[in-house]
């Protein structure tokens, strides 16, 4: 008995909005899912799961949880 450690799962990708370098998931993201482009390293917001849409995420605001 053999067993195989390749995956078949396929890499999801978005373009950046700031760059349109490709952005990849190793699996579906969810909406609202802060990530990091890895060309410009600005931070994005998933927006849109189908297609994968995705948007320069806001800045924190210091009254944020109050």
């Amino acid at each position: 008995m053999t067993s195989s450690t390749q995956s078949n799962q396929e890499t999801i990708q978005a373009p950046c909005p700031e760059c349109e370098a490709p952005v990849a998931f190793s699996r579906s993201p969810l909406y609202g899912e802060i990530t990091e482009c890895a060309a410009c390293e600005c931070e994005l917001e998933v927006t849109n799961r189908s297609p994968i849409r995705l948007e320069l995420a806001p800045e924190v605001e210091e009254d944020w949880g109050e």
